[in-house]
């Protein structure tokens, strides 16, 4: 390979604990953190046609999973857990893949330096595979 071919791979900037410089600890509570991906409208062909019946039962289905969720969170809170808990948990294992990303590339970038696989240098920092 020329190395005047050779451009750098950019790096991932790790996320924070989603603390904003002069952020308020009322915002953080009930403005921060994980938020879930929104959804995309359901496909519905050019003439607008949905029939009454694939709504009603999209709605039931819509139900259904709500009440699920409603019971699992009342079973969460009952166990003990405080959403200011499991905010920062979920937080701590973004953070936690983020690094994890970054070492995977270093890795990746030290073994192609070495002429090796990213598994032949497990052993060197005493990695387990399995991680």
């Amino acid at each position: 390979m020329d190395p005047s071919e050779f451009k750098p791979t950019p790096l991932r900037v790790p996320r924070t604990l989603g603390f904003r410089r002069g952020e308020s600890e009322f915002s953080r509570l009930y403005h921060g953190g994980y938020r879930s991906p929104q959804r995309p409208f359901p496909m519905i062909d050019e003439n607008n046609d949905v029939s009454e019946e694939a709504l009603s039962s999209d709605i039931k289905k819509l139900k259904e999973k709500h009440d699920m969720l409603d019971k699992e969170i009342s079973q969460l809170i009952a166990e003990g857990y405080r959403v200011i808990e499991l905010e920062k948990h979920i937080s701590l294992l973004h953070e936690y893949n983020d690094i994890k990303d970054v070492s995977q590339m270093l890795l990746g970038k030290l073994a192609v330096t070495r002429g090796v696989t990213t598994k032949e240098l497990y052993p060197d920092f005493d990695l387990n595979l399995n991680d």
